[in-house]
């Protein structure tokens, strides 16, 4: 069985959702041939609130490195666990090198920051190495031509950095094709001598068992109280404000033609704040206010547990996935929708491959959009209208066999294959 360095700035017991990737992965890849080995940061010094439950998803007898992490007190010089646990992860990684005990180095971003040590491992032990892509590295963020702003800041260190980082890489991987299309045009060699390799988040039906052993009573809202509790949770990217306005806009249309059923609707925005644990970091509730809407909308902006979240979502009315105008996208959050056994209501790229898993699955509605076309205030009020009033959906006729084809399980196994092959020309390359 071949050995697999899989670098993750955050894992459980962090509730981030970059951290479910590598949870998920390692969970399967023995399956598959290859013993995985985390190599993670400290997470006594997350600074996000961890969730103690998360652990017990974790696959048994894995093998966990907490890599020594700098703290952010008493001086917080630096927050990005990437920067902060870097120096630890390489030193993990060199020992594990230098005894043999890996045969392949794979680092999942974000944290960006940790992409690098690949190619300090590649070069300094020889063994190959590739970088997932969670999200693009560089993009064409708001604010970026603003001198000196974060945002310009970021992206000239970003276009630095990503160059040098995936030079020599064996295998790139993504969330999906959108994810790093930018990244090979902008480097050819990489597009031409690595394996590339997509595979979605992936469906993990334990994940909701743990929620149902556990059987906590939601705390945002009351089930069955008379109100159709929609809830949306996870954060918001800067190109998926917009979707967001054109959703308000359509809750504002709907209270003005049919008040009788906007008074039913009580939609509950969690982890949408401008940082992950500020209480009063809203962005939803002023554009709800805004949009006249704000008695139907309300905001959590600080994130909750990977745990807590699926219970929401699974004691909702519905789940509400708003998408972004950027084609690539796929909302890693419409995985748990769709297990959740709650009707979905999404608003998506037309491009983007939820579009197709929500409707092949049968899970729910979904209004599609494009960069250049919002779906009309009117549109979304009828959509929700009929939404709200259709009693057919049920989560048992939901095409299960469907999926297997999204599983983590699945994804796992992509993952195997484009590691088997990125392997074999490595080794070719050195003969």
């Amino acid at each position: 069985m071949k050995r697999l360095a899989l670098v993750s700035g955050h894992f459980a017991p962090s509730n981030l959702v970059g951290a479910q990737r590598a949870r998920l992965w390692s969970r399967h890849l023995p399956e598959f041939g290859w013993e995985p080995i985390i190599v993670t940061g400290d997470p006594a010094l997350y600074e996000e609130r961890p969730d103690a439950d998360l652990e017990r998803l974790v696959a048994p007898g894995l093998r966990v490195i907490h890599a020594p992490t700098m703290s952010t007190r008493p001086v917080r010089l630096v927050g990005d666990i990437g920067v902060r646990a870097f120096r630890g992860c390489f030193r993990v990684l060199a020992e594990l090198a230098a005894r043999r005990e890996i045969d392949f180095v794979l680092i999942t971003i974000p944290s960006n920051f940790l992409a690098p040590v690949g190619r300090l491992i590649h070069r300094r032990y020889g063994l190959p190495f590739g970088i997932d892509y969670q999200d693009p590295w560089i993009n064409r963020w708001p604010g970026i031509d603003v001198p000196f702003s974060r945002a310009w800041g970021s992206y000239r260190l970003a276009s630095m950095l990503e160059p040098w980082a995936v030079q020599g890489a064996s295998l790139i991987t993504g969330m999906a094709p959108g994810y790093v299309a930018g990244m090979l045009e902008r480097n050819p060699k990489v597009a031409e001598n690595a394996v590339v390799a997509c595979m979605p988040m992936g469906i993990a039906p334990e994940d909701y068992s743990l929620v149902s052993e556990l059987d906590r009573p939601p705390f945002l809202f009351q089930p069955g109280d008379g109100h159709f509790h929609m809830i949306y949770a996870g954060a918001l990217l800067p190109a998926g404000i917009v979707v967001l306005d054109s959703f308000l806009a359509g809750i504002g249309t709907l209270k003005a033609r049919a008040p009788e059923v906007a008074a039913r609707l009580k939609v509950h925005f969690v982890g949408t704040g401008s940082s992950p644990d500020d209480p009063a970091g809203h962005q939803v509730r002023p554009r709800a206010e805004r949009a006249g809407v704000a008695d139907i909308v309300d905001e959590h902006p600080q994130r909750i547990g990977y745990v807590d979240a699926l219970n929401h979502l699974s004691r909702s009315d519905a789940v509400l996935v708003l998408g972004s105008t950027e084609t690539h996208y796929t909302p890693s959050k419409v995985f748990q929708a769709m297990l959740s056994r709650r009707p979905v209501f999404a608003m998506l790229h037309r491009d983007s491959t939820a579009v197709d898993m929500v409707r092949s699955m049968q899970a729910g509605r979904v209004l599609t959009l494009s960069e250049g076309s919002l779906p009309a205030a009117g549109d979304v009020a009828e959509a929700l209208r009929s939404f709200m009033a259709d009693k057919t959906y049920d989560a048992d006729a939901v095409d299960r066999a469907a999926f297997d084809a999204y599983s983590a399980r699945a994804s796992t196994q992509a993952l195997a294959t484009a590691l088997d092959l990125a392997c074999e020309r490595a080794a070719a390359g050195r003969g």
